[in-house]
């Protein structure tokens, strides 16, 4: 025991000791201005992939639902039609047997000439190769009429599939820029931009004549609008909602996504861009409107304002002018 308490100091020691001595660990540095600016950017540019995504989803469902609804109705006049037709022989076939005179027995046992009786068996064959072409016709054009709608069914649900898998990767890309606006609020005091155009965002549109003429005007009206993904309104925009939106405004349909809006539109070079064209980018995951000398209008990315830039802003996949 004396020996135990003759370290016991000692041990005190050396733990003050070593406690003063010991390295202390960094306090966790606060991410920078410029880091967080680099990940609100990483973190925008993958939600807007999957905006898009989305958007060319909707396009296509909306097709394929608009189809199977024409289909659908369709289907209803061809079922009446085959059962007025397969009444019609069943009629045939009734009168033939009550009356006899439709009849093959009948038109051979009754004392005609030869001449009457292969007119009579003539008219009963062809009546009932009319009614049977028109029976098979029929149900045939039904039969690819239901393979063409389950075919479309299927599709809608793969879709709509697609679509519930896209909402919850949207759903977490967007929890994670929450978290990124709140390190954003605490940098600069706001998660996003504020509303409404800045003193260089106040232009005049530039005099471009057509439809052309209405799609710019239209793009610099929404200059200052805040970006708000599937907008396409006065309320906000997303990228292609942006160009659908000024070209609706010109009496154009575009459709309200990226990778349908190339598919529509006439592709040409750089050098024959005229102010209303469209301007794609980054594996056709963002797409601006062409306002001249180089400059563009769109809607950049979440927590940002539609702005007018130079053009060169990213990796351009290519051009094109709404047909």
């Amino acid at each position: 025991m004396p020996s135990i308490r003759k370290r016991l100091p000692a041990l005190a020691v050396a733990a003050i000791s070593a406690t003063l001595v010991a390295p202390v660990a960094p306090a966790q540095a606060e991410p920078s201005p410029a880091e967080l600016t680099r990940r609100i950017e990483k973190a925008s540019t993958e939600l807007e992939q999957v905006v898009e995504a989305h958007n060319t989803l909707a396009e296509d469902l909306k097709a394929n639902k608009a189809t199977l609804a024409r289909l659908t109705a369709r289907l209803g006049p061809l079922e009446q039609q085959v059962a007025r037709s397969r009444a019609e022989v069943n009629q045939l076939a009734v009168a033939a047997y009550k009356t006899g005179e439709l009849g093959t027995a009948t038109a051979l046992l009754r004392p005609d000439d030869a001449t009457t009786l292969v007119n009579r068996l003539t008219t009963v064959d062809r009546l009932a190769q009319e009614r049977q072409k028109r029976i098979t016709a029929v149900t045939n054009d039904q039969r690819q009429l239901l393979a063409q709608r389950s075919r479309l069914e299927a599709t809608v649900e793969k879709a709509a599939a697609q679509a519930r898998g896209l909402a919850s990767t949207r759903k977490r890309i967007e929890r994670d820029l929450a978290d990124l606006y709140e390190l954003r609020r605490q940098a600069y005091g706001r998660a996003t931009e504020a509303a409404g155009t800045s003193p260089d965002q106040v232009q005049t549109a530039p005099s471009v004549s057509g439809a052309a003429g209405v799609a710019v005007r239209y793009a610099y009206g929404a200059l200052g609008k805040p970006y708000r993904w599937g907008g396409d309104d006065g309320a906000g925009y997303d990228c292609s909602g942006l160009t659908s939106a000024a070209w609706r405004a010109a009496g154009k349909s575009l459709p309200h996504s990226t990778r349908r809006q190339w598919e529509v539109v006439a592709h040409l070079k750089r050098h024959d861009l005229s102010p209303g064209d469209l301007v794609f980018y980054r594996g056709l995951g963002h797409v601006a409107l062409y306002v001249g000398n180089g400059q563009i209008i769109d809607a950049p990315t979440a927590g940002r304002n539609v702005l007018k830039r130079d053009m060169n802003i990213m990796p351009i996949v290519g051009y094109g002018r709404v047909r």
